[in-house]
C-alpha cells in the first residue's frame, strides 16, 4: 500500500513537470500567449511584411500592446492585410504609424506603433493608413551591390584614358 501511495506521488510530480516543460516550450516559441483582457481589432495593409507571423508581438515604445492576430493578402490591392488585436488598456490616436520593425540584426519581426496626434482614437474595426513595410536584407544588399558597380562604372568613364606610348613620343 505505502509503494503504490509513492508511485502515485512521484507519477503526479513527474506529469506536473512535463506539464510546466511544456508550458515553457510554448510560451518562449511565441505560440502560446495567455491573455485573459479584452481587445480591439484594427487593420493594416502593408506591400511587404517580410517575415512578419501571425502570433507576433505589437509593440510601442518597447512595450508589448497587441498581437498579430491573422495576415491575409488583399487581391484587389495586391498588399497584405494584417489584423491586429490590441489591448484595450492601451489607446492610440487615429493617425499613428505602423512599422515592421525587426529585434536585431537578423531577429524576429514586429509591428512597432508611433504615436499620433490625433484628438480622435482607434476603435475596433479602423484600418491604419499610415503604414511602413519591412526592410528586407536582401534587397538592402542588391542595391548597396548595384550601387557600388554603377558607381565604379561611372568613375572609369570619367577618367581620361591614359596616353599611349607613341603619342607621347610626337
Amino acid at each position: 500500500m505505502q509503494r503504490s501511495k509513492n508511485d502515485l506521488w512521484v507519477g503526479l510530480f513527474v506529469l506536473i513537470g512535463a506539464i510546466a516543460i511544456l508550458f515553457l516550450a510554448l510560451k518562449s516559441a511565441n505560440l502560446l500567449t495567455l491573455n485573459f483582457d479584452t481587445s480591439y481589432r484594427i487593420t493594416a495593409k502593408f506591400d511587404n511584411i517580410g517575415g512578419l507571423k501571425p502570433r507576433a508581438a505589437v509593440k510601442s515604445a518597447g512595450v508589448v500592446v497587441g498581437r498579430v492576430e491573422t495576415i491575409t493578402f488583399d487581391d484587389k490591392a495586391y498588399q497584405a492585410s494584417v489584423n491586429l488585436a490590441m489591448d484595450s488598456r492601451f489607446v492610440f490616436p487615429k493617425d499613428s504609424s505602423l512599422k515592421i520593425l525587426t529585434s536585431g540584426l537578423l531577429g524576429e519581426q514586429y509591428i512597432g506603433v508611433e504615436p499620433g496626434g490625433d484628438e480622435k482614437n482607434l476603435a475596433a474595426g479602423d484600418v491604419v493608413k499610415q503604414t511602413q513595410s519591412a526592410v528586407v536584407l536582401e534587397n538592402l544588399i542588391s542595391q548597396f551591390l548595384f550601387n557600388k558597380a554603377a558607381d565604379s562604372s561611372a568613375s572609369t568613364e570619367a577618367e581620361p584614358a591614359p596616353k599611349s606610348a607613341t603619342a607621347e613620343k610626337k
